[in-house]
This record gives structure tokens, sequence and C-alpha cells, in this order.
């Protein structure tokens, strides 16, 4: 029936583990979990807890195999016709969060199914205020707006998807960094026009990186980007590539790029600050895939 696959790093995804089997237990279905741990440092032996748990494998990698790689490897692994990728710092929001796709799979009519994403109500620390403006903001979407654009707003974090549709279309293995695995995904569900459904059953996205981190982070997946644009100028249609063309059409990249390496620190410091700004870290992206284009 089921199996629930957790790409693990350096986090302790046992309490996780713990619910989805409580609610798959309380299900009564044929289920399994199977999670792949991608050479961590941290959390190590307190995931190792999985493994007291029935229907339930852990998989502890030696080398670091990246995030594409990584949730083909889990579907490879599993046994039963649908598979639900989660994220390990995720937690589900509802105590029928495995009921509720249950009933989405036997009401029929889809093969892929897309959760939601939540984060808390509650402001974190400040040196966490980035990352969780960026969530409420960018990936909190209400089920209304995710309908209206499903494959623009889908989040691989949280999806059921038919083993059927996964044998045919996978994570590109060839990004190995950080960054734009699940866009190129999901692009490939729209190519091969396999309908998506949004629907209402969110986990909580609970590991917010701190301002720091994850603006390395954003800057490592701009290389991504920038690297795999170079190979697939004419595939590659995400909002940042689409903002960057209208900017060559009016030969000003290198303005932006100019403007970035000039104000790259004041644009820092107020990312950093009590009061990030979206329009700020929208140009301090599109500044640096600029400046990525003009080195």
């Amino acid at each position: 029936m089921l199996s629930i696959l957790i790409p693990i790093y350096n986090y302790n995804a046992f309490p996780l583990v713990q619910e989805l089997h409580k609610q798959c237990a309380e299900s009564n279905i044929d289920f399994e979990i199977i999670c792949i741990d991608d050479a961590s440092i941290l959390y190590v032996e307190a995931n190792t807890a999985v493994t007291t748990l029935s229907h339930c494998k852990l998989i502890i990698l030696q080398k670091n195999i990246g995030r594409s790689q990584i949730r083909n490897l889990l579907a490879s692994q599993s046994q039963h016709d649908w598979l639900l990728f989660l994220d390990c710092d995720t937690y589900p929001t509802d105590d029928a969060f495995i009921a509720k796709y249950l009933n989405f799979i036997i009401a029929g009519g889809h093969h892929v199914f897309f959760g939601g994403l939540a984060y808390a109500k509650n402001k974190p620390k400040t040196n966490q205020l980035l990352r969780w403006i960026y969530g409420k903001s960018r990936e909190e979407i209400p089920l209304k707006i995710r309908k209206k654009n499903p494959y623009q707003t889908a989040l691989v974090s949280n999806v059921t998807i038919h083993k059927t549709i996964f044998e045919t279309i996978t994570f590109h293995e060839n990004i190995k960094n950080y960054g734009y695995e699940d866009y190129f995904f999901i692009q490939e569900l729209k190519m091969n026009l396999i309908p998506v459904l949004p629907v209402e059953n969110p986990v909580l996205h609970l590991n917010l990186e701190t301002s720091v981190v994850y603006l390395q982070k954003t800057k490592t997946a701009l290389e991504t980007l920038f690297q795999i644009s170079k190979k697939n100028n004419t595939t590659i249609n995400t909002p940042l590539i689409k903002t960057y063309k209208k900017l060559e059409r009016l030969r000003i990249t290198a303005l932006f790029s100019f403007f970035f390496q000039k104000t790259k620190t004041r644009l820092e410091r107020q990312l950093l600050s009590k009061k990030p700004s979206l329009f700020v870290f929208d140009l301090y992206k599109i500044g640096y895939f600029c400046f990525l284009n003009h080195q």
C-alpha cells in the first residue's frame, strides 16, 4: 500500500518516524518507513531508534550522495505501490495526516498529491527570521492559490506519488549540489502531462537555519542553477531565469552584477537584521546570479 521515504541529514528524524508509524498502524494498512541517512555527522545514534519500530528500516550511507540521488535510492528500496516522500525536518500538523492521504488515494483520479507546507505562527529568533519569513510568504501557500498554479507551487518536501510515475520520472542525479532538484522533478511531471493535485494536508517545517546559513545555501542553489543553465539554457524557466532573461534583453545584466558587488555587504546586513525584506532578498538573488554570469 504505502512506502514512506525519508532522507535524513544531520537531523533527529525519530519523532517524525514515530508519529508516522503510529498513524499507519491506526489506519491498519500495509506500510513501511524507509530512512536513509546521507552520511550525517549529527544525530546518528538518535536515529538508530528507527530500527526499534516494526516495518521501519534505516540505511546509513558512508558517503554523501546528495538530495536527488538519495530520493531515487529510497524509491528503489520501496516495496509498495504508493510513495510518500517527506523531509526529515517536517512533522504532520494533523493526527489524521496518513488517513487523509489514504482518502485521496482511494478517491482515485490522480497519481500525484502535494500536501503543502506550514511554518510556525510565532516569530523565531532574530538570527532565524529570514528563513521563516521566506517560508511563510513563499512556501506556506493557501490551497486555493496552489490549485490555480499546481506545478509552480509544488514542493517535494511532502508529496505522495504512485510508483509507476516514479519509475519513469525520477530526480535528476546530475544535480550533485544543493538546489533546484525539486524544480526539475516537478517540471518533468508537467512536461509529461502528468496531472498533480494540491491537497490540504500540510506538514510543519521545523528546522529553521540561521539567516547566515540560509544565505549561503541560497548562493549554493544559485550556483547550481547557473551551472545547469549553461548546459540547458533553453529549457529552464524558473522565475529567476525569466527575470535574468528580461535583464539580458535590456542589456543590463552587467550593471546588476556591478550593483551586487558594490552593495553586497549592505544587502546582507539588511537580510540578517530584525526586519529582513524579501524584496531585498530577491534583489540579492538576481544580483548574485548576474555576478555569476559575468565572472
